[in-house]
C-alpha cells in the first residue's frame, strides 16, 4: 500500500548512543517531507476513484489529521471534470450504432420504394423518361383496350334476360344470334335441339339456376394471345355426342329359380348306386342314383295283401251273389262291405307307392299272379335301359330310383355310394342353364324414372362383355337393410358363357340420346348460384388487335358420360370454350365480383 510504502515503524529507526543532536534535527525535517508526500499521494489516489480510496483507507498506521487535510483539498480540485468527460465518452461511444441504424432504415426504404429492384441508371441520375399509368387493375389489361372500361370497343350483346322454359340467362336455343359461331345450326336442328332439351329435361330432376344471377353479363379480357398461352388456358369445340343417361346399381346372374330342381330320397336308406355327376346333361325321367330303403318294401308288401285282399272279398260276394235266394241279404251286405274295404286297401297302398315318387297303377296289376306282380313291383320306376344292370338274385324291393324331374344340368352332386340318406339332405341339383335372372340393386330415389321394358346392360366382372337384357321385374318394396330397390331382366344364355352368382355392374338405361350438346366436364363450373362457361368471343382472331375477349354464359346441365357433361341450354354445337386452364377465368371472374356476391337469393 502506498501509506506502507512512505511510513516505517518507530522500530526501523536506529537507535543508539551514535545519534547526535544534528542527526535527530535532520530526522525530524525527513518526517515533516514524508508526511507531506503522503498527503499528496492520498489526494492523488482520491482522484482516481473510490476504488483508490478504499485502498487508501485499508492503510495501517497514518495519522488521521495527515488523511483527512489532504483529501478535502483534492476533491475539490478533481470533481468538477469527472461527469463532463463521462458524457462525452457515453455520446461518442453511441454515434457508431446509431450510424448502423440508419444506414439499414435507409436501405429498406428505397428497396420498398423500388419492389426490391435495382433501378436503372437513368432514373438514379434523373434523366430517365417517366412511364405512364395504362393498367386496369379491376379488369387486369391496360386500360386503353379494356373493354369493359370503354364499351365502345365492344359494345355488349343485348340482353334478353332469363329464359324460363330452359332455365338459363340470354337462351340461345331461343335466340340463337347470341351464339359466338361463325355458322349456325339450321331451323330444323334448333327444332330437334329444343325437343331434345324438354325430354331431358322432364326426365330428370336438374340442378337449377337462379333466374337473379348476373354473372353472365361480364366478360373476362385478356391483353393478348400470349397473355391467354402464359395463362395456361386450353379450348375446346362445343360438339354433338352421344349421351347415356342411366342408373346404376350391383348386380348378380343367378340360375332361374324356376327351372331349378333341388332332389332329395322320399324316405331315409342308403345308397346302392350313383350314375350320374356335376355337369352331366340329363333328360327328364333319367335315372340318377338308386336308394335301398325298408320302407320302400313294406309300402310294396302293402300293396299286394291289399291287392290279394281285394280279389277275396270279389269272389265272396260273387260267390253269394250266385245264392242269393238261399242266404240270407245280411251276409251279401257285409261281404259287399268287405269287399269295398279291399279296394280301399288298394288304393291306399297305391297312392303310398306315388308318394315315393314311383309310376303305378293299380289296374294293370289285377289279372296277374303273384309272381307276375312281384317282379314288376320290385323294378318299378327304374328305367328299363338300367333293369338290364340289376342281378335279379339280388335285386330288392326295397330299391327306390331317385330320377331326374326335369332336363338341365346337374350343377350340384352330395351324395356318394354307401352313404346313408334321408329326406331332409339334398342329393341333387339341376338347372336349365339356357336362361339366367339378372338382379339388380338400385337406389330407392331412382323409383320414379324405372318402367318394365326399359334397357338393361351388365358388365360381370372380370369381363368386359357387355350384356344386353330388358327390364321385366320391379320390386314393389325397398330391402329393409340396405333400402335398394331390387330389379330383374331375364338373360339367354343359349352360348352357356354366363355363370351363376356372377357379381357386376349393371345399369339401367333411361335415354340415349345420339346428338346431344356435350362439352368437357373440366369445363363447367358451379359458382355458388349457376353453371357457367367461358365462350371465346367470334371475333377473337379477326385482328390483331381485336379484344382477346372470353363471355361468361350460363348453362343448364345434363347427364356425365365418358367424361363428357350435356348442356341442355346454353350452348351450341361450334362454340369454342375455356376447357384446361378455365380455373384462370373462374379466378378473374371472382375477382371481378369480390364482394358484390354472385346473385340475390329468391
Amino acid at each position: 500500500m502506498i501509506q506502507e510504502s512512505i511510513e516505517r515503524p518507530p522500530e526501523a529507526v536506529p537507535k543508539g548512543p551514535f545519534i547526535n543532536s544534528g542527526s535527530a534535527g535532520n530526522l525530524e525535517r525527513g518526517r515533516h517531507d514524508l508526511a507531506a508526500e503522503h498527503s499528496n499521494a492520498i489526494a492523488d489516489d482520491e482522484s482516481r476513484g473510490p476504488a483508490a480510496e478504499g485502498v487508501s483507507g485499508s492503510g495501517n498506521g497514518a495519522p488521521e489529521g495527515a488523511r483527512s487535510q489532504p483529501r478535502t483539498g483534492g476533491q475539490s480540485a478533481q470533481a468538477d471534470p469527472k461527469p463532463v468527460g463521462s458524457f462525452v465518452r457515453r455520446t461518442l461511444g453511441a454515434v457508431g450504432p446509431t450510424l448502423v441504424l440508419l444506414g439499414f432504415a435507409a436501405v429498406f426504404y428505397f428497396g420498398h420504394s423500388n419492389d426490391w429492384r435495382i433501378p436503372k441508371f437513368a432514373s438514379v441520375i434523373g434523366t430517365a423518361t417517366p412511364e405512364s399509368d395504362d393498367w386496369c387493375a379491376d379488369h387486369s389489361v391496360p386500360a386503353s383496350i379494356c373493354v369493359e372500361c370503354n364499351t365502345g370497343l365492344m359494345p355488349p350483346d343485348e340482353d334478353f334476360g332469363w329464359c324460363n322454359l330452359h332455365g338459363v340467362h340470354n337462351c340461345v336455343l331461343d335466340h340463337p344470334e347470341l351464339a359466338e359461331a361463325n355458322t349456325l345450326p339450321s331451323a330444323e336442328q334448333l327444332q330437334d335441339d329444343r325437343r331434345r332439351a324438354e325430354t331431358a329435361l322432364a326426365m330428370s330432376v336438374r340442378q337449377e339456376n337462379n333466374s337473379r344471377c348476373t354473372l353472365y353479363q361480364n366478360r373476362i379480357q385478356f391483353a393478348s394471345i400470349q397473355s391467354v398461352e402464359q395463362a395456361g388456358v386450353d379450348i375446346g369445340l362445343v360438339q354433338r355426342d352421344q349421351i347415356i343417361e342411366a342408373v346404376r346399381g350391383n348386380g348378380e346372374l343367378v340360375y332361374d329359380p324356376t327351372r331349378t330342381a333341388t332332389i332329395a330320397a322320399r324316405v331315409p336308406g342308403s345308397v346302392s348306386a350313383v350314375e350320374k355327376n356335376i355337369g352331366d346333361f340329363v333328360r327328364k325321367g333319367e335315372l340318377l342314383a338308386l336308394v335301398d330303403a325298408t320302407a320302400v318294401g313294406k309300402i310294396k308288401s302293402e300293396l299286394m295283401r291289399a291287392l290279394a285282399e281285394e280279389v277275396l272279398q270279389q269272389k265272396n260276394v260273387t260267390r253269394l251273389e250266385d245264392t242269393r235266394g238261399a242266404v240270407a241279404g245280411a251276409r251279401i251286405i257285409e261281404a259287399e262291405a268287405a269287399f269295398a274295404k279291399a279296394r280301399a286297401g288298394v288304393l291306399n297302398a297305391e297312392q303310398a307307392i306315388r308318394n315315393l315318387g314311383l309310376p303305378i297303377d293299380a289296374g294293370n296289376f289285377r289279372g296277374m299272379n303273384e309272381q307276375q306282380a312281384i317282379e314288376k313291383l320290385r323294378l318299378l320306376g327304374i328305367p328299363k335301359t338300367y333293369q338290364a344292370n340289376i342281378d335279379d338274385l339280388t335285386a330288392s324291393t326295397n330299391l327306390l330310383p331317385v330320377v331326374a324331374p326335369m332336363s338341365g344340368t346337374i350343377v350340384d352332386r352330395s351324395v356318394n355310394l354307401g352313404e346313408v340318406v334321408d329326406p331332409t339332405m339334398r342329393l341333387f341339383e339341376i338347372a336349365d342353364t339356357s336362361r339366367m335372372w339378372l338382379n339388380l340393386s338400385l337406389p330407392l330415389e331412382s323409383i320414379d324414372k324405372l318402367s318394365v321394358g326399359q334397357e338393361i346392360r351388365f358388365t360381370p366382372d372380370g369381363s368386359g362383355r357387355v350384356i344386353e337384357a330388358t327390364l321385366d321385374w320391379i320390386s314393389t318394396g325397398a330391402d329393409q337393410h340396405t333400402r335398394m330397390i331390387d330389379v330383374r331382366a331375364t338373360l339367354d344364355n343359349s352360348d352357356g358363357r354366363l355363370r351363376d352368382r356372377t357379381f357386376g355392374t349393371g345399369k339401367v338405361i333411361l335415354r340415349d340420346a345420339a346428338d346431344a350438346t356435350a362439352v368437357p366436364a373440366d369445363a363447367t363450373h358451379w359458382e355458388g348460384c349457376c353453371n357457367v362457361v367461358f365462350v371465346r368471343d367470334k371475333q377473337y382472331f379477326s385482328s390483331p388487335e381485336s379484344p382477346k375477349v372470353f363471355h361468361v354464359r350460363s348453362v343448364r346441365l345434363g347427364a356425365t358420360y365418358q367424361g363428357k357433361t350435356e348442356v341442355i341450354a346454353g350452348l351450341l354445337p361450334g362454340e369454342v370454350i375455356a376447357v384446361e386452364g378455365s380455373d384462370v377465368l373462374r379466378a378473374q371472374l371472382l375477382k371481378n365480383g369480390l364482394g358484390a356476391g354472385c346473385c340475390v337469393e329468391e
